[in-house]
């Protein structure tokens, strides 16, 4: 089969090697999946630099969620049979035409999305779904402020922060994104970055945020602190700005607000049956048809460096996607 593998942690993923490599076989518990499409998203381009958190022993193959079809059982495997549609969190292997998971990772591929979207939809909304409801306890009301909404993150907490009932304010660079947004989205106000947005965030609530979602870090996150409400809670997704910054204590003082670090992942690991009822409730929402991820474009294996400079060059609205079938 075809993978893609990190050889060696290089930038410009100049130690990614598309390359042919022996089918894997299912052990006991596992199940050998045909990917139909794995998405991208911001740790994998992170990992071929070796500066994401997980560091896993090279050589190792790259892509961290996916959907497909069920090829073959290991001993043991019963939740699910060969021919059904799957989709799971695989943290690495997925960029390939074939993947090894235990059971325990996949569930079944909700019918009302289709590959690409399912492939999209786990990893970004599950950290939406932590961080409004588990971290931040949003309210129907609310005002939340959504930082680099057009992003796969980013989009998903517009996406069900509508649904939770809260009044969304979605921000980006760009007014080709913005635009986009409103259409598809509906948030309540957007707003252009560029030239900052402390004054207009006060205006529209008059006073500022109550739930702030910041994936972006640096200056984003600095004007954030000057926007936020009495009792607000600015969350700290990531730092895709490159900059990770830092706050004077006496700010959340003297503003009553709170800081609230967010790793989705680790929620679950820590609370084990907190992060079932978390990725039950994210799914549940896809089965019913509440939210409404986004592709913006689907890819061949073959082209899985154009779907990264997507990503990396701030093009994509919503998530891209590797299809190893095209």
């Amino acid at each position: 089969m075809r993978a893609l593998i990190v050889e060696n942690l290089e930038p410009d993923y100049g130690g990614c090697v598309l390359k042919d490599v022996p089918d894997p076989t299912p052990g006991p518990g596992e199940m050998l999946v045909r990917v139909r499409a794995a998405s991208v998203n911001f740790p994998d381009l992170l990992m071929t630099r070796g500066e994401y958190q997980m560091k896993p022993t090279l050589p190792f193959g790259l892509g961290m969620e996916m959907a497909g079809e069920v090829e073959a059982l290991g001993e043991g495997v019963t939740a699910f049979a060969i021919g059904d549609v799957v989709v799971g969190g695989a943290k690495l292997g997925a960029f390939a035409e074939l993947i090894v998971l235990p059971q325990a990772a996949l569930k079944p591929k909700p019918a009302r999305l289709s590959f690409s979207q399912a492939a999209a939809y786990g990893a970004a909304y599950l950290t939406a779904y932590v961080s409004l409801v588990r971290r931040a306890n949003i309210q129907p009301g609310e005002w939340l402020l959504v930082h680099g909404a057009a992003g796969g993150v980013g989009l998903a907490a517009v996406d069900l922060g509508k649904a939770l009932g809260a009044r969304v304010i979605a921000t980006s660079a760009s007014d080709d994104k913005l635009k986009v947004l409103q259409d598809e989205y509906a948030p309540d106000a957007v707003l252009n970055v560029t030239h900052g947005f402390r004054e207009q965030v006060k205006a529209l609530t008059g006073g500022g945020a109550d739930v702030i979602y910041d994936p972006v870090g640096g200056d984003v996150f600095d004007e954030s602190v000057r926007c936020i409400a009495f009792d607000g809670r600015l969350l700290v997704i990531g730092f895709t700005s490159g900059r990770i910054p830092t706050i004077s204590v006496n700010m959340p003082l003297i503003k009553g607000f709170s800081v609230v670090g967010v790793r989705a992942g680790e929620y679950g690991r820590q609370f084990p049956q907190k992060g079932r009822e978390n990725a039950a409730a994210v799914w549940k929402l896809a089965d019913e048809g509440v939210i409404r991820p986004r592709v913006h474009a689907e890819l061949p294996l073959a082209d899985w460096r154009q779907a990264f400079d997507l990503l990396a060059n701030r093009q994509v609205i919503g998530k891209a996607v590797i299809r190893p079938d095209l």
